[in-house]
């Protein structure tokens, strides 16, 4: 957990996503990401110097075959409140939309269930799993597809619902939060969607990594100069503080 943790506080202390006596609400959606990130702020919780607490949100968009037991019985053990909210997104999407590229609908969906699960329960801090890898990819695809140089900003707050989105995993790669859901034996949730694994991003996380063999380091190199950019309230980082 020490090598999840390391990054995350330093994301954390760079952007200053944490404040004493909050209450943050993690949106788990059951995958590797949002299970490290439950996991990795409620250690965090215990030692850090400002005080927190943490609770998890996850959506059962109705989808046959996931199982949330795991997850449950891992948040009974680890102390944490964790709520699980069933929607129907997948009738919405697959059944009566019928969508032929669902991914855009259903996120939209899930998007809007997760911040209105977050009022619902009183809280006004999101953290979301996104990680090192996701702004590269995010990056390009809105550079690609969009034509729009920029990505999700470090903290976000949105004023119509009075939330501020925190993405703590930024300075974690996916690599490391494999690792850290081996060696902790977090219990992923497998997801049988049928767009699963033939999205935009998985065809980017490709692109990406053949780039990344022909020329080493080009993610680094898009990550450090999304930074120095400072669009989209990215800064660079100085030894885990903010750079004067």
């Amino acid at each position: 957990m020490q090598k999840i943790l390391s990054p995350l506080r330093r994301a954390v202390e760079d952007y200053d996503m944490i404040a004493d006596g909050e209450r943050i609400a993690v949106g788990v959606s059951g995958g590797k990401d949002s299970v490290t990130l439950l996991a990795a702020l409620k250690r965090l919780s215990l030692f850090y110097p400002k005080h927190f607490e943490v609770i998890g949100i996850t959506l059962d968009t109705g989808i046959d075959g996931m199982d949330f037991s795991p997850l449950e019985r891992f948040a009974r053990e680890a102390d944490i409140e964790l709520h699980v909210i069933k929607t129907n997104i997948k009738q919405v999407v697959f059944d009566i939309r019928k969508e032929s590229n669902p991914c855009s609908l259903c996120a939209m969906l899930r998007r809007g269930a997760l911040h209105d699960a977050v009022k619902e329960l009183g809280v006004n801090k999101l953290a979301l799993g996104h990680h090192y890898d996701d702004v590269s990819e995010t990056f390009m695809l809105n550079l690609i597809y969009e034509g729009r140089i920029g990505c999700f900003r470090p903290v976000t707050y949105l004023d119509r619902k009075e939330i501020t989105v925190i993405r703590p995993l930024i300075y974690a790669t996916e690599k490391e939060v494999r690792g850290c859901v081996a060696r902790n034996s977090l219990p992923v949730v497998h997801n049988p969607c049928p767009a699963n694994g033939k999205t935009e991003r998985e065809g980017m996380k490709r692109l990406l990594q053949e780039l990344e063999d022909r020329y080493p380091g080009v993610n680094k190199r898009i990550f450090g100069a999304l930074q120095r950019s400072g669009i989209d309230g990215w800064q660079e980082s100085v030894r885990g503080r903010k750079k004067k």
